[in-house]
């Protein structure tokens, strides 16, 4: 491995580490600089099985044996080594996963490509929360859909937390960008998919009726934390499903109601489709 001892902060090859627990400032600098953060050696080996290149890593003297075997066919990438007070003063945090990898972001396919052979896909409006974001994923990953298409708004799903939330799950899970409603609707008509917005409505359909009967495509919608799906949103919607509660009880977080949701289409998937 290429070794390098810390002795100087401003290094230009530690900036991308520096202030990771500034949210505001990240969100921005990590797409815009190409890059993602990977915690931890479970996550940066899984970024490396799905083809992920890495630019650097990051990490204290103890964790260098654990990470030799995944670096060995990226010889020339820069590995920093430093005592745990000065990873702390650089990053923000204490370091306790091991390992932090600065990696490139691979390029996102064009939504059509994920849609051509899927069945269940997610759609993911506005969602703000990074742990929700992550959270999403992991279930999108256990339950069985076959990609997430997110809005311009939601979250990144390659944020550290994010990442970390998914159990690195986001670097396996087939993911793009999608534009607003007006073309995003369209494409996945196009592609054959009955859009299902998960949502409280007067006309809405209970998720057990749902199941029963379940189209062969389905992209299942998700709506931010505080106000839910838009009003494109749920115009643009063939379905609006609710999941029946209890005790007054009218809803779930975003990220449990993923869960139930996706268990459902999942446990019924050998129903026979419309």
């Amino acid at each position: 491995m290429r070794i390098l001892r810390i002795t100087d902060l401003s290094d230009d090859g530690l900036a991308d580490y520096s202030r990771l627990t500034d949210v505001a400032l990240r969100r921005v600098s990590e797409p815009a600089g190409g890059l993602y953060i990977a915690e931890s050696t479970k996550v940066i080996t899984r970024a490396l099985a799905a083809g992920h290149i890495p630019r650097s890593v990051l990490l204290q003297e103890q964790w260098l044996p654990g990470v030799e075997p995944l670096l060995a066919d990226h010889p020339d990438v820069p590995v920093y080594v430093g005592d745990s007070a000065v990873l702390e003063e650089l990053t923000g945090y204490h370091l306790h996963r091991g390992a932090l990898a600065a990696m490139h972001r691979p390029q996102l396919p064009d939504p059509r490509e994920l849609l051509a052979d899927a069945r269940r896909v997610v759609v993911l409006e506005d969602i703000v929360d990074h742990t929700n974001v992550g959270a999403i994923f992991r279930s999108v990953a256990g339950l069985g859909a076959d990609a997430v298409l997110i809005s311009p708004r939601c979250a990144d799903p390659l944020y550290r937390r994010s990442v970390r939330v998914s159990m690195g799950t986001v670097l396996q899970v087939p993911w793009t960008r999608i534009p607003e409603w007006d073309v995003a609707a369209p494409i996945l008509h196009d592609a054959g998919f009955e859009i299902a917005a998960l949502a409280l409505a007067d006309d809405a359909v209970t998720l057990d009726d749902f199941a029963a009967d379940q189209p062969e495509r389905i992209a299942l919608v998700l709506g931010s934390e505080g106000d839910g799906l838009s009003r494109r949103a749920l115009a643009a919607a063939d379905t609006v499903v609710t999941i029946p509660m209890l005790h007054g009880v009218d809803s779930l977080n975003v990220a449990s109601a993923s869960a139930v949701a996706l268990w459902a289409l999942r446990a019924r998937s050998q129903a026979s489709p419309r």
